[in-house]
């Protein structure tokens, strides 16, 4: 597994371990019931703190994205389609959030940026 940490970034890192985790299950990289590195390895190969990882694991376990077992280690959970749908959702928010305040920055209208949207999912124009 392959993480990426950055000091840089102002998203605490267990945050950036959590959204990487995450990001890996959504799109496959980690398969249903796969076995994640202990969190003492995970730490050791990233060059941080246990309780980094630690918190990092629990995140994903609250949100359902991993099931963590005594003495056994932590897994991918079975995919909950809503729970991923719902994730997904949530970041489309985001950037069309950006996208709307850019856009009124911009004095852009809606019909314009609707139109847009439209033209970039690859439809027909409103």
């Amino acid at each position: 597994m392959n993480i990426i940490i950055t000091n840089n970034s102002g998203q605490p890192i267990y945050d950036q371990i959590a959204s990487q985790i995450k990001a890996l299950i959504i799109s496959g990289g980690l398969k249903e019931g796969e076995m994640l590195p202990s969190m003492r390895l995970l730490a050791k190969e990233l060059r941080i703190s246990v309780i980094t990882t630690k918190r990092a694991y629990e995140e994903l376990e609250r949100e359902g994205f991993i099931i963590s077992q005594t003495g056994k280690g932590s897994f991918v959970a079975g995919k909950n389609m809503e729970l991923l749908r719902e994730v997904q959702l949530q970041n489309i928010e985001q950037h069309l959030a950006q996208a709307v305040e850019t856009a009124r920055m911009s004095d852009i209208s809606l019909e314009e940026l609707q139109e847009l949207l439209a033209l970039l999912y690859g439809g027909e124009s409103l």
